[in-house]
């Protein structure tokens, strides 16, 4: 018995001994865990009296360390392999931090470890092929980083893996159909990576334990398994944006417990098969493919629906009636197709509708009385079809409401009157109906889009208009208003466009308009308006397009409307009288003054009179009143010539005192020095100049270089300072291919320097604009024609610069200025992003900074920037979808449109039914190139969107055009050139898009 108590004693000394050392090994592992990972999160991590079983972040069993959960904790070093010395650690989770590396095979020695989590980092490279030496692991996430090549096979061989995320990832090889042998996997992720184009494996249909499985954007080809009915256990399914063909397998609608279908943006065609079994389907999908047929009667018996979207499709006949009886269903999306016959009258009577979108179909009868009955709806959008009767009275009562869009139709009767009114409601379009009615004298304060044009109103604009204190676009046209303009419309800040055109309206302009700082475009065309024209328009900073024509205005155009950059003028077939300013005598405004028979002009180009001045008394001059004027002249002239050779002298003496002495600041290996490059800085160097300098080619000590030059007669201006040093941290810091290369800074007290490598061909719009474009002989008139692979290289290139500027430098970088003339070409026309003078550090990624004045080029400037000058990346993106426009259309970023320069051409061209291919650069006459060109101009659409949140990443542009080149190679073309751009049209439906109020232009995208 002594014996016994002895050895349980000693046993339990041991064990306490045992639990002490693992104790102080994990307290010393931790603290090396602090030191090298040096970020403040862990600064809790103090050797105390409390146990680190207590820490942040940290999880024991049993007092020992069994799990490390360090999520956005700022880490930026490797994994250490002494993380693996605490033993028993079975879950690591690193998510959202900046590690960066290889994959961490240090991670092979966690014995123990079953759940990994390192998504959301800067993990590069390949997965290893010996990957199944995490035995254990049973949840593997790596989603959200940079791996790229191939998934290996081995990581089909992790028998106890669960839960496999490899979404968000840069794999540019294949993935194996090994994975079906992880017989175990119940959620499988591998969304938004660019494989070659892959088949999805037969095999998959062996994990019958899978219940998620996500394949969006992974490249996937050829048709879907009907196999793919045997995996009993899915119940989410989303094959979305791939290119897959043939029809949907009917044994999909046999899984009872799918509950989640995703299938759009692919090219599925046939019909729709009948539903016999997915009873449990709460969303449906199917848009953006090439589906025919009716919808399935079954689908009115999905008792759990909630989405059902079908949109950007081909089908037809009547929408089943049983629809409208789901009492689960909140979002019903039809638009585009060709479907017929009345909506289903109890749409919204028996469910918690929110979301109701049937634009560009067919339809006729009334729309269902009970489209808000639970008082939820968001949306109404029916646009474009053949409704008749009046809008539902219960609308008018409906709260919830933001969006209403009715318009082209057959609708008429009044508005109901609590619909103006509706506290959320933020956008009303109804024109091209035959409603009537007046406006009322309160309208919600919350509208920012009133559109009644091509109506039967009638009545005075009431002078109750001043509290639309929201309002941006007031559309008016074609319409039976009376009375006079209010001024009251005058107090409307945010006001961008008015269209008040074709109305019986009299009286004169508001003079008033000073608070018309956002005021774009002004109609107020074909009306009796009388008086003289406002001198105050002159003063309106954002004006655009100025209509007047078809009035009785009288006297004299107002000078000052002369400094307005207009883009649009017409004053045709008024009493205008005098002369036309001086801005306006040029072919351009030829029919902006016709049938004015008072006014006259200088110049012949505009079918005016042509202004006289007047006659004046002759007198005789004696010969020595002659002979003083001319040795006058002659003296005059004489000194005009000496004085500016005195001033130059001065003025070279005074710069090279000042410029006596530079400094040069490397940030590259050079063999040159300061005085090699001061010496080529002559005018016959000079290749190009800006607002902020010049820029010369200097042969410096043998090597070729760019110089910008920022120079000034007195001491350099405080805004050229602050862009040279803009220039210098951004491009002293940044190393990419695509991202012109800053050799070194020289400066002196009066002049800056900036010596970069040197691009042989210039200049983007030097190749793409005809008048700017390089010749084959010095003054031959037979213009280089950049073809097509060579722009769409150029794309490519540009695209990978603001990819890495937005999204691989920390913090971000916004360039401000993203145009064609600062996309530089090597000799291989390579493009390189140049100009950072404008450029704009985020403090944090995505995070919204203002500036205080707003910078950038006519045609470039996105509409948000324009109007709050906030700064994200998402005004980058604006700018080089205008670029892909140019490279497209050959059209200069200023063509078009009065509102947005060319990116509102190209809207306006395909709202109009135009054709995508008559909006091509003629120039390039190469047909096996057609359907990439379509396919970058539909990306150029989709960059260019009004709403900033509606418009892709960078990141999701490089992945659109890298997909659209790898796809040409491996020959398949049609799936690049017809599905890569338009899917981020869809996730901002048409018919929300801000700037657009006609839904049938994305759906012709």
């Amino acid at each position: 018995m002594t014996k016994l108590t002895l050895y349980c004693t000693f046993f339990l000394l041991l064990l306490s001994h045992a639990k002490s050392q693992l104790y102080d090994q994990e307290n010393t592992i931790l603290m090396q865990l602090k030191q090298q990972w040096q970020t403040a999160a862990l600064d809790s991590w103090t050797s105390s009296n409390s146990s680190h079983c207590s820490w942040p972040y940290i999880t024991c069993t049993n007092n020992s360390i069994t799990a490390l959960s360090l999520i956005e904790l700022n880490i930026t070093d490797t994994i250490p392999p002494f993380i693996c010395d605490l033993k028993n650690l079975t879950y690591l989770d690193l998510q959202w931090n900046y590690i960066p590396g290889s994959f961490p095979k240090v991670l092979y020695n966690c014995y123990k470890l079953e759940y990994l989590d390192l998504s959301q980092n800067y993990f590069v490279g390949k997965i290893p092929d010996d990957i199944d030496r995490l035995a254990q692991i049973r949840v593997l996430i790596l989603g959200g980083n940079n791996f790229s090549g191939d998934i290996p096979p081995a990581i089909g061989r992790l028998q106890e893996l669960r839960t496999l995320h490899l979404y968000n990832n840069l794999f540019n090889g294949t993935f194996p159909p090994e994975i079906g042998n992880l017989s175990n996997l119940e959620i499988l992720e591998m969304a938004n990576d660019n494989f070659v184009p892959t088949r999805l494996p037969s095999s998959f249909t062996k994990l019958k334990k899978l219940t998620r499985l996500w394949m969006s954007n992974a490249n996937l080809i050829g048709e879907i398994p009907d196999t793919i009915g045997e995996m009993e256990a899915l119940e989410y399914l989303d094959l979305s944006r791939n290119s897959l063909t043939g029809e949907i397998p009917s044994s999909l609608f046999r899984l009872k417990n799918l509950s989640v279908l995703y299938l759009y943006k692919n090219m599925l065609s046939r019909e729709i098969p009948p539903v016999s079994g997915a009873y449990n389907l709460s969303q449906i999908d199917l848009s953006e493919n090439n589906l025919t047929g009716k919808i399935p009667d079954g689908f009115g018996k999905l008792e759990n629906l909630i989405g059902l979207s079908l949109m950007f499709n081909q089908l037809s006949g009547e929408i089943p009636e049983g629809i409208g009886r789901i009492s689960t269903l909140k979002v019903v999306k039809l638009f585009t197709n060709n479907l017929s016959g009345v909506l289903p009258p109890d749409l919204g009577r028996y469910s918690m509708l929110e979301d109701f979108e049937v634009s560009n179909n067919k339809l006729n009868g009334s729309l269902p009385e009970n489209l808000c009955y639970a008082g939820q709806l968001v949306g109404l959008v029916a646009s474009n079809n053949n409704l008749t009767g009046e809008l539902p009275a219960s609308l008018g009562n409906c709260n919830s409401l933001i969006i209403v869009s009715v318009d082209n139709n057959e609708l008429s009767g009044n508005i109901p009157t609590g619909l103006w009114t509706l506290l959320n409601l933020t956008q009303i379009m109804v024109s091209d109906n035959m409603f009537t009615g007046k406006l009322p004298d309160k309208m919600s304060y919350n509208l920012t889009w009133l559109d009644i044009s091509n109506n039967r109103f009638s009545g005075t604009i009431p002078m109750s208009v001043s509290s639309w204190g929201s309002l941006r676009v007031f559309k008016a046209s074609n319409n039976l208003f009376t009375g006079s303009i209010p001024i009251a419309i005058t107090s409307l800040p945010l006001l961008a466009t008015l269209l008040l055109d074709q109305n019986q309206l009299t009286g004169s302009l508001p003079s008033d308009i000073v608070s018309w700082v956002s005021l774009t475009t002004l109609n107020a065309s074909h009306n009796q308006l009388s008086g003289q024209i406002p001198e105050e328009i002159g003063s309106l900073p954002a004006l655009l397009s100025l209509d007047l024509s078809e009035n009785q205005f009288s006297g004299q155009i107002p000078a000052q409307i002369g400094r307005l950059r207009l883009t649009n003028l017409n004053l045709s077939s008024n009493d205008l009288t005098g002369r036309i300013p001086t801005e306006f005598e040029n072919a351009v405004y030829s029919s902006s003054f016709l049938n004015n028979s008072g006014l006259c002009a200088s110049s012949p180009y505009l079918n005016l009179s042509i202004c006289s001045f007047g006659t004046q008394k002759s007198s005789k001059i004696s010969p020595q009143n002659l002979a003083w004027v001319l040795s006058t002249v002659i003296v005059i002239f004489v000194l005009c010539l000496l004085l500016p050779c005195f001033m130059i002298r001065l003025y070279w003496k005074r710069k090279q005192a000042l410029d006596s002495k530079w400094k040069l600041t490397s940030f590259q290996r050079l063999n040159f020095t300061e005085a090699n490059i001061v010496s080529g800085l002559r005018e016959s160097n000079e290749i190009g100049s800006g607002g902020s300098g010049k820029v010369y080619r200097v042969v410096a000590n043998g090597n070729v270089v760019a110089v910008k030059r920022i120079w000034n007669n007195r001491k350099v201006e405080w805004k050229l300072e602050k862009e040279f040093q803009a220039e210098i941290q951004i491009l002293s810091s940044i190393r990419h291919l695509n991202i012109v290369k800053l050799l070194c800074c020289i400066s002196s007290e009066t002049s800056k320097l900036l010596i970069y490598e040197y691009l042989e061909n210039r200049s983007l719009d030097q190749w793409l604009h005809k008048n700017n474009r390089p010749s084959t002989v010095s003054g031959s008139v037979h213009h280089v024609i950049l073809d097509w692979p060579k722009r769409f290289q150029i794309a490519l290139g540009a695209a990978r610069g603001l990819c890495y500027m937005h999204h691989d430098c920390l913090p971000a970088i916004v360039h401000r200025d993203v145009k064609s003339s600062n996309v530089l070409l090597d000799s291989q026309f390579n493009a390189k992003i140049a100009d950072f003078g404008l450029a704009k550090m985020l403090i944090k990624q995505g995070e919204l900074q203002t500036m205080s004045a707003v910078a950038g080029s006519f045609g470039y400037i996105a509409p948000e920037y324009a109007h709050t000058r906030r700064v994200t990346e998402k005004i980058d993106v604006y700018s080089f979808g205008v670029i892909l426009l140019e490279l497209t259309t050959g059209r200069e970023a200023k063509d078009g449109d009065e509102h947005t320069g060319l990116a509102g051409w190209a809207w306006r061209h395909i709202q109009e039914g135009n054709r995508i291919d008559d909006a091509l650069d003629e120039d390039i006459n190469e047909p096996c190139y057609l359907d990439e060109m379509i396919n970058v101009f539909r990306l150029g659409i989709a960059c260019t969107i009004s709403r900033p949140s509606a418009r892709p990443s960078m990141k999701e542009v490089l992945q659109i055009l890298v997909r659209s080149s790898q796809l040409l190679i491996y020959g398949e073309k049609n799936a690049a050139s017809e599905y890569d751009a338009a899917p981020l049209l869809r996730n901002s439906t048409p018919e929300r898009l801000s700037s657009l109020d006609d839904d049938s232009l994305v759906s012709q995208v």
